[in-house]
C-alpha cells in the first residue's frame, strides 16, 4: 500500500523545496515531565507547517497535463498554504482551494501572496470537502486530498525518516492526529527503521475520530466535531491512513482544550516557540502525563506554528492571570 521506498522517493521529489527541520532537545520540558524530550520543529518548515511536504510530493506526482489544467483541494488552512507554495514552486500550477468558513484569518491571509483561487465554504470540514469535490467533478480537474492520498502520506513520512536519522535510539514518537496523513507517514517510516519504536497519536477531545476509530476498529471517516482551537485536527479520520497503520499504531490519547492551551503557552515561555493548537497537542500529552513515557527518549512532533495572533494573546493573558491567581 505504502512502503519505505515511497517515502525515499518523496524526499527526492522535494529536493530543496522543503526544509529538513531541527530536532531540538528541550531541557525545560525534559525536567518537567521526567522524559528525555526532543521537539521536531515543523513550525519552522516552509509555510509554517508540515503540510507542505505532502503538497510538494502530490503536485510533483501529477502528470504534466493534470498540472496544466489545475488542481482542487480542501483544507482547514495549513494544507491550503502548502498547496499554494508547492504550485508556485513547481511551475505555477493553477490551484483552487476550499476552506471552512471558520478558518483563522492568519491562515487565509497567508494565501494572499499566492496566485490561487479561494472559496470559503461549509461550517464543518465534511461540508467543505463535499463542495470541493463537486467543483472538481464539474470542471474535470485533478484532486489533492489532504490526508487520504498515498502521495500526500509519503511526503509527510519524510518527517519520520528525518527523526530516525537524527535520533535512531528514540523510544517513542508523539504525533498529532487530524485526518491521519501525518500519523500514517511517520508510522510507516519509523517502524520500517525500528519496528519496536512506539508511535502514539494525540488528538483533541473535541474531535476524537481517530481515537474512536482505533478503539472500536471502525473508521470514523466523517465526524461532527465541537469547537476547538485545533481546527487543523478537526473532522473525520481517513480510511487510507486507518488501513495503513491500524496494526502498527501503539496508542491514541486525547487532550482537552485547556491542556492544549497550556502546551501552547509552555512552548512560548520555555522554548520561545510560536506553535498553533494543533501543533502543541503532542506536548500537551506529555505535560499532562497521558502517555506513560517517564524515563524514555521521546520525540514530540510540533506540526505547525500558524496561530492567530489574537488567540495567542488570549492564551498568554489567561495563562499569566491563572499563574497570578486572578
Amino acid at each position: 500500500m505504502l512502503g519505505f521506498k515511497d517515502i525515499l522517493v518523496a524526499r527526492r521529489n522535494m529536493g530543496n523545496l522543503v526544509r529538513k527541520t531541527p530536532l531540538q532537545y528541550s531541557f525545560p520540558l525534559s525536567e518537567r515531565v521526567g522524559s528525555e524530550v526532543y521537539l521536531k520543529l515543523e513550525n519552522l518548515q516552509q509555510t509554517g507547517s508540515f503540510k507542505v511536504r505532502g503538497a510538494v510530493n502530490r503536485i510533483a506526482g501529477f502528470s504534466a497535463e493534470e498540472r496544466a489544467r489545475g488542481v482542487v483541494a480542501a483544507s482547514s488552512g495549513n494544507f491550503a498554504v502548502g498547496m499554494a507554495y508547492a504550485a508556485r514552486a513547481l511551475g505555477g500550477v493553477p490551484v483552487i482551494l476550499f476552506m471552512p468558513l471558520g478558518t483563522p484569518a492568519s491562515k487565509v491571509d497567508k494565501l494572499r501572496e499566492y496566485d490561487v483561487e479561494v472559496f470559503l465554504s461549509g461550517e464543518q470540514w465534511d461540508d467543505t470537502y463535499d463542495d470541493s469535490k463537486d467543483y472538481q467533478r464539474e470542471h474535470g480537474l485533478a484532486y489533492a486530498h489532504s490526508y487520504a492520498d498515498l502521495e500526500i502520506i509519503a511526503g509527510q513520512g519524510t518527517i519520520g525518516l528525518e527523526i530516525m536519522e537524527d535520533l535512531p535510539d528514540t523510544d517513542a514518537i508523539l504525533v498529532p492526529i487530524g485526518g491521519g496523513g501525518l500519523l500514517g507517514g511517520v508510522t510507516v517510516a519509523a517502524k520500517a527503521i525500528n519496528p519496536g519504536i512506539a508511535i502514539i497519536g494525540v488528538q483533541v477531545e473535541a474531535s476524537p475520530s481517530a481515537y474512536l476509530s482505533f478503539k472500536e476498529a471502525h473508521c470514523y471517516e466523517r465526524y461532527e466535531y465541537d469547537f476547538t482551537i485545533a481546527e487543523g485536527l478537526a473532522g473525520g479520520f481517513g480510511i487510507v491512513p486507518f488501513e495503513l497503520v491500524k496494526d502498527l499504531i501503539d496508542d491514541v490519547v486525547l487532550v482537552s482544550e485547556q491542556e492544549m492551551r497550556e502546551a501552547v503557552f509552555t512552548l512560548l515561555e520555555s522554548e520561545q516557540l510560536v506553535v498553533e493548537g494543533s501543533g502543541a497537542v503532542s506536548v500537551a500529552a506529555l505535560l499532562f502525563d497521558k502517555v506513560g513515557l517517564k524515563g524514555k527518549k521521546v520525540v514530540a512532533v510540533i506540526s505547525g506554528g500558524n496561530i492567530d495572533i489574537e488567540l495567542l494573546l488570549e492564551i498568554t493573558q489567561q495563562s499569566l492571570s491563572r499563574r497570578a491567581g486572578l
